[in-house]
């Protein structure tokens, strides 16, 4: 599984290396559209390289959508975390009833709840 891992890691690396050489032609990249950019004050624009330009965009596509189920699944993990809560407080108030009810008092319950010991050949009666 480790040897796959590294496989997958040079080749994602060869990759992105193949794209950051084929794309370093620096490009401007606009925030508005046309002049609009003149009526906020400042050029609002920036030259970068295209490749860097598209792995920001794919970091922060991969960023929103780690957002989106975040926040999607919140409801999950919220309702995870109330069964966890609910089976603690049963499990604890199991506990205090086992503790509170721990001797029997029947003799014959007491027998049948007793777990049963190996027995060793001194215990056994003789013949």
């Amino acid at each position: 599984m480790r040897f796959i891992r590294l496989i997958f890691v040079a080749a994602l690396a060869l990759v992105l290396v193949a794209v950051a050489l084929a794309n370093r032609q620096a490009v401007v990249l606009k925030a508005f559209p046309a002049d609009m950019g003149r009526f906020l004050g400042g050029t609002w624009s920036l030259e970068l390289p295209l490749f860097l330009i598209i792995f920001v965009a794919f970091a922060l596509g991969m960023l929103a959508g780690l957002v989106w189920e975040w926040l999607r699944e919140a409801h999950f993990r919220r309702a995870a975390k109330r069964g966890n809560a609910q089976v603690n407080r049963l499990e604890s108030e199991m506990d205090h009833l086992r503790e509170r009810h721990k001797a029997p008092k029947d003799d014959v319950v007491a027998i049948l709840d007793a777990p049963s010991a190996p027995k060793s050949r001194a215990s056994l009666p003789a013949r």
